[in-house]
């Protein structure tokens, strides 16, 4: 058996927002406490350093009446949330931006309501990757130092592999440290190292057949070594087909200048979503995180085009904090420009009668109010749909930008992990893009990432200081 070289009354595997939210707490409350994280530079990479830094919950301000922020998660998920686990978030959002606030998060307005939670400074509002300094990346460095000022530690360079169990209880971890197999003991572990979306095997798997035809739009290190770790113990998972993500220019997939910023979910909720055949696939009018979802499960994912039209470009364009218009074609994106439909089509590859016959059927069903009797029915509650038929002409390449996978471990309120027959297992928590319950489901239903991450992750580290190392 690998040595044990550190016990702590909790350990932590993973060194994003959750896991050192959920180190920082329980160090406050008196635990000892490891935190093992992969990365090996003081700037490990890691989804939520290239976030927004935005705390949200279903697109409200956190601190909203709980009822109505109950209602919004349910409405944005189809009713696919635990609503256990809604109430949590409703419940709790409020006093984990107020913790935050106390660790020396600055916080400033964003603009809509729902940006009133933004971790500062803010990244630029321009193409690209910038997360060097901003907002989650300060956060994050001062969390690691309030965890190593409380007399706990941050072992980086370190691989969970396993979880160590005795009578069906979790012990501690199994890790690889510097090439060496290696165990840290301890009377709980929380499980917080992202989604799968990095592993190529997995995304194939559950999500879509041609993982490598999308693009990785966060930090490509949640392999879903937990998800695999609790799985091997007897751990419950939830449904695992959905993921956060948007659309992205397809020109992503080789120029870093376009991503993780601009998406073009704003345009191609406004406009036409097409396939190599010119034809409809999808409801646009679900929005950019669910056709991202769809495109993920087509043959060939890196086939798509947004069809659009002056007056898209220069609306919903211009309508995202970081827009698609004027900042793609400044990264140098491919976009198609003409006076007529089919010259811009026939420039981008796309079967020229298809695409006129696909918008002229769009446009009278707009014209008509039946959008509902297009094959596949668009809706327009949710985003509105706009004719496409003003000069100039646009298509834009498109491609499904995947961020992190929304189902996972089955967690009950205090985000202890269920097993097989849906009691704890007892010691074993999780929080953040690792657990499921909350978001996807058939709409693939987005409440907000960092909420998520922040909530569970102070529930998981107050309910083992409660119990004393996670008792039940």
């Amino acid at each position: 058996m690998a040595e044990i070289i550190h016990s702590a009354d909790l350990i932590v595997v993973g060194g994003g927002m959750a896991g050192l939210i959920a180190g920082v707490r329980a160090a406050e409350l008196g635990l000892s406490v490891g935190v093992l994280e992969q990365g090996t530079s003081d700037r490990y990479l890691c989804n939520a350093r290239y976030s927004g830094g935005i705390f949200h919950l279903a697109y409200n301000d956190v601190k909203i009446p709980e009822a109505e922020l109950m209602e919004a998660m349910r409405v944005i998920t189809a009713g696919a949330i635990d609503p256990a686990l809604a109430q949590v978030l409703a419940r709790n959002g409020r006093l984990l931006v107020d913790w935050l606030t106390k660790q020396g998060a600055r916080f400033i307005h964003g603009g809509p309501a729902w940006q009133n939670w933004m971790l500062a400074p803010p990244r630029p509002l321009t193409a690209g990757l910038e997360w060097i300094g901003r907002g989650p990346d300060v956060m994050l460095r001062k969390l690691g130092e309030h965890l190593r000022a409380a007399g706990s530690n941050l072992f980086l360079g370190t691989r969970a592999t396993a979880l160590r169990m005795r009578d069906g209880r979790c012990v501690g971890v199994d890790a690889v440290r510097d090439g060496v197999e290696v165990a840290f003991a301890s009377g709980a572990v929380v499980i917080a190292d992202g989604g799968f979306q990095g592993d190529l095997a997995l995304v194939g798997k559950h999500i879509g057949g041609v993982p490598d035809r999308l693009k990785q739009r966060g930090a490509q290190t949640g392999l879903g070594a937990g998800l695999r770790m609790a799985e091997a113990v007897g751990a419950s998972v939830t449904r695992l087909d959905r993921f956060y993500g948007h659309m992205l220019s397809r020109d992503a997939m080789h120029n870093d200048r376009v991503w993780p910023y601009p998406e073009v979910d704003a345009i191609a909720a406004a406009g036409v979503l097409v396939g190599p055949d010119g034809r409809r696939f999808a409801d646009e009018g679900r929005g950019g995180i669910y056709l991202a979802n769809e495109v993920a499960r087509l043959a060939d994912p890196l086939g798509t085009s947004l069809v659009f039209d002056a007056k898209i470009w220069e609306g919903p364009g211009r309508s995202a904090r970081i827009p698609a218009n004027p900042q793609l074609a400044r990264a140098g994106a491919t976009i198609h420009q003409g006076p007529d439909l089919a010259s811009v089509a026939k420039a981008a590859g796309l079967p020229v009668d298809a695409v006129a016959a696909t918008v002229a059927e769009y446009n009278k069903a707009l014209r008509d109010n039946t959008l509902h009797t297009l094959t596949p029915a668009r809706t327009s509650e949710k985003y509105p749909a706009m004719p496409v038929e003003t000069a100039p002409f646009y298509v834009l390449p498109a491609c499904a930008g995947i961020t992190y996978t929304m189902g996972g471990l089955r967690i009950d309120t205090d985000a202890r992990v269920l097993g097989q027959d849906g009691q704890p297992i007892p010691g074993l928590y999780a929080a953040g893009s690792t657990t499921g319950g909350i978001e996807g489901g058939d709409v693939a239903g987005y409440v907000g990432g960092l909420t998520k991450a922040g909530v569970f992750a102070l529930c998981a580290a107050e309910h083992i200081a409660r119990t004393r190392g996670g008792a039940a």
